[in-house]
């Protein structure tokens, strides 16, 4: 269960800074194991997190994981300015930038990433209800859509592979 070497820094620095947030490939990899071992009987995990480190090597992902991450950090700090600080850091629910951050990573491998990320984000199992537990003080109002359209996309990488019998790139 080798993680793939980052290539560039921009790829270097997504990584780091989603394991600082206390997010492991391991459970962005239980998640795309949660969201596909209905349709694959003998998935393992190991094939999961090889799926994640393939989209977090895409470019468009790791932009997305920068810039949230860096939102939810500052509104952590409390350092945005009014109305924009608490709308991130409550999470209001009509904000949707963040599903929309998100957005652009479930795209990456098709369409079928968009109802893979409006299932587990409704589910929210795993790792997702934890970020999504507020009484830790921690802001993850992006982090959490980012970690679910990763895990998406990473399904439906997984589905494409499946339907193609070969390995996507």
């Amino acid at each position: 269960m080798s993680e793939e070497k980052p290539k560039t820094a921009l790829e270097r620095k997504a990584r780091e800074w989603i394991k600082e947030r206390g997010v492991t490939l391991k459970d962005i990899g239980e998640l795309v194991h949660y969201l596909q071992s209905p349709y694959q009987e003998s998935l393992t995990l190991e094939k999961c997190i090889k799926h994640v480190d393939r989209v977090l090597s895409k470019r468009e992902v790791q932009n997305a994981v920068i810039t949230g991450i860096q939102l939810d950090v500052l509104a952590e700090q409390g350092k945005l300015d009014s109305p924009l600080q608490e709308t991130i850091f409550t999470d209001e629910g009509l904000y949707g930038i963040d599903e929309i951050i998100a957005l652009s990573i479930v795209n990456v491998y098709g369409s079928i990433g968009f109802t893979n990320y409006g299932f587990i984000d409704k589910q929210k199992p795993g790792i997702l209800k934890d970020l999504n537990d507020k009484s830790t003080g921690k802001c993850n109002t992006f982090l959490d859509d980012i970690i679910g359209a990763i895990a998406a996309a990473a399904s439906s990488r997984l589905a494409h592979s499946l339907a193609n019998d070969e390995e996507v790139d």
